[in-house]
């Protein structure tokens, strides 16, 4: 990242951000002159002033992650251009931690237990939430935290990259306990991008390649790959200075991590390893930035990932979330614009030949209520369908976990020293290793089961998605009719678009072409109309969770097994029968369990699958209803002020064409700006 490469980042940052707020205003006026035209019965106002505030506080989130020791602190350092973290020691080990930008340096404590946020200087938060690597593997190893109670910080600090609109989420290592490493999945599901930071000295160990395979595997995640430390491959060697050893330690190397990467970078069929893997030289280019911040950073591998990120985020994500709302700024014009022609022919209309008309169209209004009915029991027949159907693979997926748990668990338990074990000071110790073991096999089974039900669920809204195009085509007819009976004119329809395009707006909401959501990293909650299905389903989970299962089963190590193991001797020979009894006899417990977990648990599953259908019904139908609200009151209000004589045919006229033209004036400038970004990446 040579400086003109740093600059250009910045620079790309810049005008995405200054693009966010030219469409932002745009979108402000939209709605202002919108709620002077039709009223603010609207849902378009909403969605719009929704839309604007998203853009204006939005930002790029990149979520670290990495297991201990592998230079996730200098390398965000070297990304930043300033030493935030110190790179001596690890100061989240068990701390989510959150870098955005502020003004003034500072860093804001939250708490699990109700305990207010706790505000405080950045070089007291270094001193009192920093520990040494090796007391952190030794809290791991006891299975404990070394911060309780603490759930994530806030780290506010003065730097261009943040104040552009980058915010880095630096999580726990990937070893911490798996209860953070569910919090960590609930902040991925909120973030864009993901740098996974790996270690050219250890390539992809059996935790990493097990947290990859749990917890990132088919996601539909983006994920950059940053090999960390590449230039101590040279130092590795016998020679240093040999470059045909050099290049051959290299391939090596490489043949390795794409072995293991190479499937996390297929994107719709696409391979694209060279654009989401990087060899880096994290410390190099920290030392060169801490002496000239533009320094040339050619051959630390940061200009070509850079580059990479650069790319994703200012075009790639940039210009798909401008395209949504460009989206919905022409639905919105649409929309008035019908509202608007609906309503110059019905001021020339007498009171009660107006009244006649509006009682004419009950029928249709009935129909759009009928479609609106069909729509929720469609819904509500594949909640049930899916809430059903999932809960019993997942009570499948609990009683078949002994058939496979011998095999499944080797992967898992811990090294077993007969001596150390029967000496009284590490038999606590072997406990909570053995107890952590199963903890990471619970929590990888509820991954791998996860993901199938997440399909499932994704291939059901997918299906009700085209079917919400099917409602919305059939609404549509109805209220082209209802606008040919109160007008007497023949509606003129726009084979210019799409029928996606020309949905009506509930319907493009149901199919997912309107994503307003924007995740929340305080409790993970989804801001203003937005729906995500996935963060319901974590929510429940994590209640469920890791906890659900272990609170049952846990006990079953501290009990039978230790005994069993025991009853072995201390003969160091039978290690390896020891090894198998351990697994034969915690296979023995845990079957009598899986029963109860299988019953208990499934509930949660249900509940958990019926709110993501429910919570979508809902939507569709608040939606459907206040359309059908708004163009009811629209005849409704024209009515009552014809009555009172309130209406200047002439001078209404003249108002709503004027309103019209600056809708459009303002979709105009939403399209140009779109536009003009299309044509600076092109």
């Amino acid at each position: 990242m040579a400086g003109n490469e740093t600059d250009t980042f910045l620079n790309d940052l810049e005008r995405v951000i200054q693009v966010r707020a030219q469409v932002a205003a745009s979108l402000d006026k939209m709605a202002d002159t919108i709620n002077q035209a039709v009223g603010d019965s609207t849902r378009d106002i909403d969605d719009i002033r929704v839309a604007s505030n998203n853009l204006r506080t939005g930002v790029f989130r990149l979520m670290v992650l990495g297991d201990m020791k592998r230079g996730k602190s200098t390398f965000l350092n070297a990304l930043i251009g300033e030493r935030i973290l110190p790179s001596d020691v690890n100061p989240c080990t068990a701390i989510l931690t959150v870098l955005r930008y502020g003004a003034e340096k500072k860093v804001t404590v939250h708490f699990d237990d109700g305990k207010p946020p706790q505000t405080m200087d950045f070089d007291t938060f270094k001193v009192k939430y920093t520990i040494d690597p090796a007391e952190a593997k030794r809290l791991e190893q006891d299975n404990k935290q070394a911060f309780p109670g603490v759930t994530h910080a806030i780290v506010e600090y003065p730097l261009p990259l943040l104040e552009r609109g980058i915010e880095i989420v630096d999580s726990p290592g990937l070893n911490d306990t798996e209860a953070r490493n569910e919090l960590s999945l609930g902040y991925i599901n909120n973030c864009h991008a993901i740098l996974f930071v790996l270690r050219a000295s250890q390539p992809c160990t059996l935790g990493e390649r097990r947290y990859l395979e749990n917890y990132i595997k088919n996601r539909g995640l983006s994920v950059f790959f940053l090999i960390n430390a590449w230039d101590q491959v040279k130092e590795a060697l016998i020679d240093p200075d040999d470059e045909d050893e050099l290049r051959e330690a290299e391939e090596r190397l490489r043949k390795v991590f794409h072995a293991n990467l190479a499937e996390y970078c297929l994107v719709d069929g696409h391979n694209i390893y060279d654009e989401r893997v990087f060899e880096l030289s994290s410390i190099q280019a920290l030392r060169k930035r801490l002496k000239n911040p533009q320094a040339d950073l050619d051959g630390t591998g940061f200009p070509q990932f850079m580059g990479a990120l650069n790319t994703f985020l200012t075009r790639e994500r940039a210009v798909s979330e401008l395209r949504q709302v460009r989206t919905l700024a022409r639905t919105a014009s649409n929309n008035t614009k019908e509202s608007i022609e609906r309503r110059i022919p019905l001021l020339e209309q007498g009171v009660e030949e107006l009244r006649s008309r509006i009682n004419s169209v009950e029928p249709e209004f009935n129909k759009l209520t009928n479609i609106r009915d069909d729509f929720q029991k469609e819904i509500l027949k594949t909640r049930d369908t899916q809430a059903h159907s999932i809960s019993d693979s997942f009570r499948s997926y609990v009683l078949n976990l002994g058939n496979t748990f011998e095999t499944d668990f080797l992967r898992y338990q811990p090294e077993l020293n007969i001596l150390d074990f029967l000496s009284s000071g590490k038999r606590e110790a072997f406990n909570a290793a053995l107890q952590k073991a199963f903890e990471q096999y619970i929590a990888d089974k509820l991954a791998a089961w996860s993901l199938t039900a997440e399909r499932d669920i994704n291939s059901a809204f997918v299906q009700l998605g085209r079917s919400a195009a099917k409602y919305g085509d059939s609404y549509n007819q109805i209220t082209n009719q209802i606008t040919e009976k109160l007008t007497g004119e023949k509606v003129k329809l726009n084979t210019n678009v799409s029928g996606e395009e020309d949905a009506p707006s509930w319907a493009k909401w149901a199919m997912g072409l309107l994503s307003l959501s924007r995740g929340n990293l305080a409790g993970f909650a989804m801001a203003g109309a937005g729906f995500d299905w996935k963060n319901i389903l974590l929510n429940y989970f994590t209640v469920l969770g890791v906890g659900g299962l272990l609170s049952t089963v846990t006990g079953i190590f501290l009990g039978p097994i230790g005994f069993a193991v025991l009853g072995l001797g201390v003969g160091m020979l039978q290690a390896d029968q020891a090894r198998k009894e351990l697994v034969k006899t915690a296979k023995k417990e845990l079957v009598k369990y899986l029963p109860q977990v299988a019953q208990e648990q499934s509930k949660t599953v249900y509940d958990a699958v019926k709110e993501c259908f429910d919570a979508y019904e809902r939507e569709v139908s608040k939606r459907i209803n206040e359309d059908i609200l708004s163009r009811k009151s629209e005849l409704d209000n024209l009515l009552k002020q014809k009555e009172t004589r309130e209406i200047n045919n002439e001078a209404e006229i003249k108002r709503l064409n004027k309103l019209q033209e600056e809708v459009s004036t303002q979709l105009n400038s939403i399209e140009s700006s779109f536009s003009n970004l299309l044509t600076y990446y092109s």
